[in-house]
């Protein structure tokens, strides 16, 4: 998501990213990860960096997000 900053990332992409192989993708192992670090990186912050976009993926912002689509 660093790479991808103020970009909807899907979590297909980032299974492909980290997994070179076929991964089953009703699986919540990334969903898991995204709230570890939320707990590490957002956890004293007042604006928050991770969000969730509905439908789409993960953004890293600084900036108060909405519903973004995808680029």
């Amino acid at each position: 998501m660093a790479y991808n900053r103020d970009k909807v990332v899907s979590r297909t992409d980032i299974t492909e990213h980290i997994y070179n192989e076929e991964f089953d993708l009703d699986s919540n192992v990334i969903d898991v990860y995204i709230s570890y670090l939320r707990n590490k990186i957002d956890k004293d912050r007042e604006i928050q960096l991770i969000h969730t976009v509905r439908g789409a993926g993960y953004i890293l912002t600084d900036s108060h997000h909405s519903s973004r689509k995808k680029d």
